[in-house]
């Protein structure tokens, strides 16, 4: 069981977006003390900087600050701004007993004069590949690295990247939810949207951007005509217009969490055509165990954490060009009607959770208690501090 005391989870991936490791961990992490997820801040309409509190259904509390749309480029500014914030949060919800986990150095620019019980970085890319201002996050990356109790890595490679740079640091690579991919074994109606898309279909789902080998898909799809390659999820840092089309390439824009085992359940088998760049180098996707829960076999590009341990274990098939990816795909849906294949999938599965996963988090938090304190001693806001924004904080 984990700790009583709140905690503030400061993250660069919003909770709307897809639902992905923040979104299970901190679910779980709602059964049994209150969680505060703040969002970067929003540039909008506004007349006055402000936040909004917002409850998930899961019982995650949401904060995303909103600042004038004119602040835009006034970084140090904001920073202050958002200083202010966070410390009318803390006032407002009576946050006193608290751990900072942070998704994103960055945060620490306007949160290092917090005083949390404990600090967790729970690392998901490495920031020296970030477009934005790599340097300076490298530099705040460096000072969260001598303020954290514990960290966690999102992947195998980003262990073996970071394992030297913190005594008390954990390799917590993308995990599974069972019983909610394992619906789509059962045969249930198919989606409306690709009900009229024929078969064999080869699906993905996931963020569109430039992690994505849209070359590659293109290569793929005119090597097989006669598959039809169906993509769930939003476009991101791409131009739409210049994304591959073909008539057997489908579109069919974002889904919800809970709505992707019904459109897997359709298809046939799964494709992971990552590109094989810097940006991708450390990525280690969820969908890859989700993807087998759901009774797909997967063919996917080489990257690092697909191929270890996936790869190795001969569960998901590797491809490093079209034609081995199209060959790939028409060896893996014979996967789906080999039992011994399914078994061995299983049991590797056994193996893995996101259940699993939040408890060995929690019980290493839990274990912060018995070490000497690295985080910092001061608590804020002190007895004398003044709100700034009162009148234009909005807590719902």
């Amino acid at each position: 069981m984990t700790n009583s005391n709140d905690l503030l989870v400061f993250s660069h991936l919003r909770w709307n977006f897809i639902f992905q490791r923040p979104q299970h961990l901190m679910t779980r992490f709602a059964k049994h003390r209150r969680v505060f997820f703040i969002e970067e801040p929003m540039f909008e309409d506004v007349s006055f900087p402000k936040i909004h509190t917002h409850q998930s259904e899961e019982g995650v509390f949401v904060i995303t600050p909103y600042l004038p749309q004119a602040f835009m480029t006034r970084n140090q500014d904001n920073d202050m701004i958002l200083t202010i914030l966070i410390d009318e949060l803390i006032l407002a919800r009576n946050i006193r007993n608290f751990t900072a986990w942070y998704y994103s150095p960055g945060y620490l620019r306007f949160t290092r004069h917090l005083g949390p019980k404990y600090i967790i970085y729970d690392i998901i890319e490495n920031v020296l590949l970030s477009k934005n201002n790599p340097l300076v996050l490298r530099d705040l990356e460096d000072e969260l690295f001598e303020k954290a109790n514990l960290a966690f890595t999102g992947g195998q490679s980003l262990y073996k990247a970071k394992r030297f740079r913190h005594p008390n640091i954990h390799a917590f690579p993308s995990s599974i939810d069972k019983v909610h991919f394992g619906q789509a074994r059962l045969k249930n109606v198919d989606a409306s949207d690709q009900a009229e898309i024929a078969h064999p279909r080869i699906g993905f789902y996931g963020v569109l951007n430039e992690r994505i080998d849209f070359d590659l898909l293109a290569e793929i799809a005119a090597l097989r005509p006669d598959y039809q390659f169906i993509l769930i999820g939003p476009v991101v840092n791409v131009d739409p217009a210049l994304l591959p089309q073909a008539v057997n390439i489908h579109y069919l824009g974002q889904k919800s969490y809970r709505e992707l085992p019904q459109y897997i359940a359709g298809w046939d088998a799964a494709m992971m055509p990552f590109a094989l760049t810097d940006r991708t180098r450390f990525v280690s996707p969820t969908n890859t165990p989700e993807f087998l829960a759901a009774g797909l076999p997967v063919v996917a590009t080489a990257l690092e954490d697909i191929m270890s341990p996936y790869g190795e274990e001969q569960l998901v098939r590797i491809a490093h060009t079209a034609s081995e990816f199209a060959s790939g795909i028409e060896n893996a849906m014979k996967d789906r009607r080999n039992l011994k294949w399914q078994v061995k999938v299983d049991s590797f599965l056994a193996e893995i959770s996101w259940d699993q996963t939040w408890q060995k988090m929690a019980a290493l938090e839990s274990e912060i208690a018995t070490m000497p304190s690295r985080a910092p001693t001061r608590i804020h806001p002190s007895p004398d501090y003044r709100p700034l924004y009162t009148t234009s904080t909005t807590i719902t």
